[in-house]
């Protein structure tokens, strides 16, 4: 499997992450320890997870993985968790204060039985707490060796930005990595989100890059989900609910990476990972899955590369056609001239 920085710091990663958010809730104990055995027995090093997935129950199934195997594999394994949701009741159980993330890393280190993870994110923005609060609280961590280094999850660009120069004005640790939503399906954030990481050097890790499951071929356009599928079992779940994200573009999308995958004669999820993966400023594609069967599917994606003509046909099919002026084609050829004519 590709080995890849963690954004601008020295630390080597896989470029396919298992993302746990399964663990303890639609995948037993059981089956997520096969999936992590099995993802490291395929060469990858990167396991995301978070506090409050299944309620802390995802990062106490890692935790036992980890006591339950040799220091030889785990020692291998780069570790990210998250905090900011709620994990009680009382007002400090949730948000980006010093209070809230000191108790919750505290917890989070517990049940993942380490002294230390590697890479702490901020979940989301917290439009409560001082930024500055929060970056001196994760500055704080690095210092402590209780964190590696952090990053931050579902920023906006103007966020994203915000911090990296705030702490760069205190002097503080700077973040290595942002991971938001992205795939062929959620291409939005290459408007100002990915250049504002490439810009302050920060490593890219796509969640749901299957489009919560549109992109891997289980749906159809004439028949509603059935089964047990997450849509299956309940057509209107979240962003990709079902009336929400079936649009005309979304089966063209899903029809371009059909095409392609027939023509390959590999799986339409192999394809859609590829894709993400190949992305500028993408460091590791966080894969998903109930089973170790869609594991492995997912896996293999790691040796499938997307030639040019391939790479441009899906960059065409799921444009997201950005409405006006500075995003659409006007600002394209307004900067591709102003690059010419330096």
């Amino acid at each position: 499997m590709e080995i890849r920085t963690l954004g601008r710091s020295g630390c080597a990663v896989s470029a396919l992450c298992l993302g746990t958010m399964t663990f303890g809730a639609e995948s037993s104990e059981d089956v997520a320890h096969a999936q992590l055995d099995r993802f490291a027995e395929a060469g990858g090093t990167f396991v995301d997870t978070a506090d409050v997935y299944a309620a802390g129950e995802s990062e106490s199934i890692i935790g036992r993985w980890f006591a339950d195997r040799p220091a030889e594999l785990t020692d291998r394994i780069v570790l990210a968790t998250k905090g900011r949701f709620p994990m009680g009741q009382e007002p400090n159980a949730l948000g980006l204060s010093a209070r809230h993330l000191t108790r919750a890393l505290a917890d989070s280190l517990r049940r993942l039985g380490r002294d230390s993870v590697d890479l702490y994110q901020a979940h989301s923005w917290d439009p409560v707490t001082p930024l500055e609060e929060t970056l001196r609280t994760l500055d704080g961590f690095v210092r402590a060796g209780k964190i590696r280094y952090y990053g931050f999850s579902n920023f906006t660009g103007w966020q994203l930005t915000k911090a990296v120069h705030l702490a760069r004005e205190l002097g503080l640790a700077a973040p290595v990595t942002l991971q938001p939503q992205y795939s062929l399906l959620v291409r939005e954030i290459e408007w100002e989100i990915v250049p504002a990481a490439q810009d302050a050097g920060l490593g890219l890790l796509p969640w749901s890059p299957l489009g919560g499951g549109w992109l891997s071929g289980k749906y159809r356009r004439d028949q509603r989900p059935q089964g047990a599928t997450r849509l299956g079992e309940d057509p209107g779940r979240g962003m990709e609910a079902w009336d929400r994200r079936g649009s005309d573009r979304t089966w063209k999308v899903i029809d371009a990476v059909q095409s392609i995958a027939e023509a390959r004669k590999v799986s339409m999820a192999e394809v859609a990972l590829a894709w993400v993966t190949g992305r500028p400023g993408v460091t590791s594609t966080i894969l998903g899955a109930r089973t170790v069967e869609q594991l492995d599917a997912n896996l293999r994606a790691a040796e499938l590369h997307l030639d040019e003509e391939e790479t441009a046909a899906l960059d065409a099919v799921s444009d997201p056609q950005p409405p006006d002026y500075p995003y659409g084609a006007l600002g394209v050829d307004q900067r591709s001239r102003s690059l010419n004519q330096r």
